[in-house]
């Protein structure tokens, strides 16, 4: 399917669009931590300003406890406007002259977002002439103004959500070897996504959490470490020669924080990192690599424990594969050592990326094929 780019849009000056962005970053003490992301938006709001048209820039905060936007207005210099004066008003966004644009408040703010409410959708579309996906890394939820408002309002897509797609599409015909490699928790839903790659990987690493219930299947004493709690891993899946779990972890004991084999865990032991044994099994296999993919950290790096995640980054960064990424605490941790650019592509998209790549599309995209 192709999908429509914004700079597709015929006559754009003096047309209002609605633009879907995703500004739920991290933010600390009303300073926003990572804003990765955000830059990432710029290129389709300029683009759009440039060409003249009114732009109504909508998006989410995850908690409502921090439920303004208002803070984002510093990246793009415009108004900041409350969505419900925008809604129910028709004189609220009157002022709006070519090129301008403003930022609406938290989508979240009203239930029927997360509903896809249709009366809700129908009042964000009654807002523009065209609608604008660039928010890829949400795409994947069934929201009013992800699925709702395409129902409404023709709909293109940004350059960023664009980028996602061409990019992460490049992992269903890799370069071999490929190696994959996966970390983080939530194991029924990357489930999924490991046994596709098993069928077009070299290799799959797993690290993380997702390699504690691995263990745990085997027979291994996990102690108090995070896995998921009654996930049964298939047969085929668990013992499949191409998927690579730790064999050692450093571990966060009662008296000490130290390094053990699998077999050396106790029952008040934490598994915190991956071990150096399994590092290097990396390292090995990365920098022979043609393709590599990789999403969610490999420890508890919010816990102080992501010197596994840090050391296999720095490896990929050196490495002359083609190297794709994504997923928050990943991305932190590349941003953390500055080698940002020494990745093919750094994906904008957690759940969405992990998604798509399990699928190859998203519901977001799916709407819009239905719709042509």
């Amino acid at each position: 399917m192709t999908l429509k780019s914004v700079d597709k849009i015929t006559r754009l000056k003096g047309k209002r669009v609605l633009l879907r962005i995703d500004l739920n970053v991290p933010i600390e003490n009303g300073m926003v931590e990572d804003d990765y992301r955000i830059k990432r938006s710029l290129k389709t709001i300029e683009f759009l300003r440039k060409e003249g048209a009114k732009v109504i820039i909508i998006s989410h905060r995850e908690s409502l406890d921090d439920n303004s936007l208002s803070i984002f207005s510093k990246y793009f210099d415009i108004p900041f406007i409350d969505m419900h004066a925008a809604l129910f008003s028709d004189k609220s966004l009157s002022f709006m002259k070519n090129g301008d644009a403003v930022l609406l408040e938290n989508l979240r703010m009203d239930p029927g977002e997360k509903k896809n409410s249709p009366i809700f959708a129908k009042k964000l579309a009654s807002l523009a002439d065209v609608f604008v996906n660039e928010a890829f890394s949400v795409s994947h939820r069934a929201h009013a103004s992800i699925v709702g408002v395409p129902k409404l309002l023709p709909t293109y897509f940004g350059f960023l959500f664009l980028d996602e797609v061409k990019n992460l599409s490049t992992a269903f015909s890799p370069e071999h070897p490929f190696v994959f490699i996966l970390g983080g928790a939530k194991f029924e839903t990357k489930l999924p996504l490991i046994r596709k790659f098993l069928g077009i990987a070299d290799k799959v690493f797993v690290g993380g959490a997702l390699a504690n219930t691995f263990l745990r299947e085997k027979g291994f004493e996990i102690g108090k470490s995070k896995a998921e709690g009654s996930m049964f891993i298939p047969k085929d899946v668990l013992n499949n020669e191409k998927v690579v779990i730790p064999k050692d972890f450093v571990v966060k004991g009662e008296y000490c924080r130290c390094i053990k084999k699998a077999d050396e865990i106790e029952t008040g032991d934490v598994i915190s990192d991956i071990g150096p044994s399994f590092i290097d099994e990396v390292d090995k296999a990365v920098l022979s690599a043609k393709f590599v993919l990789w999403n969610g950290p490999l420890g508890m790096a919010e816990s102080g424990f992501g010197e596994g995640t840090r050391s296999i980054a720095k490896t990929i960064a050196i490495s002359d594969a083609r190297s794709i990424l994504g997923g928050g605490d990943t991305v932190a941790a590349i941003k953390e050592l500055g080698t940002q650019d020494n990745f093919t592509f750094v994906s904008t998209g957690g759940g969405a990326m992990l998604e798509f790549l399990a699928s190859g599309s998203l519901p977001g995209i799916d709407i819009v094929a239905k719709q042509n």
